[in-house]
């Protein structure tokens, strides 16, 4: 039989062998938003709020480290900043969050971000970091669907790889070449519905490149 909002708290409190009253004050942020909602049945909640119960049932006992997977997904873009908000203010008291995301933007707001592909870790980093050793990359951007240009621009001899990134193609340039040899070969096409510029990559340009040293078929797909 579902339960009430009130009546999951409390009973995972009792699982855990605490009260409710005992750790009101971590959980006083997130639970603050949902008590009003305190008697109406878990069931009947929107995905945000129900994510808020989860979070306030799994902090109910004061854990050391609080392991979340994909918690946001399926919830608006309003309630993900807060749930984020919620999670740094977790993340003050002391608690080490683990939290795997679908969300690039999401992994930035983190002190530490690992890339996953398949089961494997391609790489540990601090976001705040990522990209500033890198080397610029080349974005072209076109009045049409870039789509029918991407086997173009990958047959270029200075292209390490691209991939479709929006309305625009994201271009790695090749070790020997420079983004300016790039883009000089892309205005060779004389195209004048096509613009190019070099901009340093974001996150998820730089999981892509894992995955093209990871894949050095990587070029040939999309």
């Amino acid at each position: 039989m579902d339960l009430t909002v009130e009546e999951n708290l409390n009973f995972y409190a009792r699982v855990f062998g605490t009260t409710l009253h005992e750790n009101y004050d971590l959980i006083r942020d997130v639970y603050g938003q949902i008590e009003p909602f305190k008697k109406r049945l878990a069931g009947k909640l929107s995905g945000g709020m129900k994510q808020k119960l989860a979070l306030s049932c799994a902090l109910i006992h004061r854990p050391r480290v609080l392991i979340l997977d994909e918690p946001t997904t399926g919830v608006d873009a309003v309630s993900r900043r807060e749930f984020w908000d919620l999670l740094k203010q977790i993340q003050n008291e002391g608690i080490t969050v683990v939290v795997a995301t679908p969300y690039m933007d999401e992994a930035e707001m983190c002190d530490r971000v690992g890339f996953l592909h398949k089961g494997r870790l391609l790489d540990l980093a601090v976001p705040a970091h990522l990209g500033k050793q890198q080397e610029d990359m080349v974005v072209l951007q076109s009045e049409g669907n870039p789509y029918p240009l991407l086997n173009k621009v990958r047959e270029l001899p200075n292209c390490r790889g691209a991939w479709l990134f929006g309305n625009s193609l994201h271009i790695r340039v090749k070790a020997g070449s420079t983004g300016s040899d790039l883009v000089r070969s892309i205005r060779a096409w004389g195209r004048d519905d096509v613009r190019v510029s070099l901009e340093k990559p974001g996150i998820e340009d730089l999981f892509m490149g894992l995955l093209d040293e990871q894949n050095p078929e990587g070029r040939q797909h999309g």
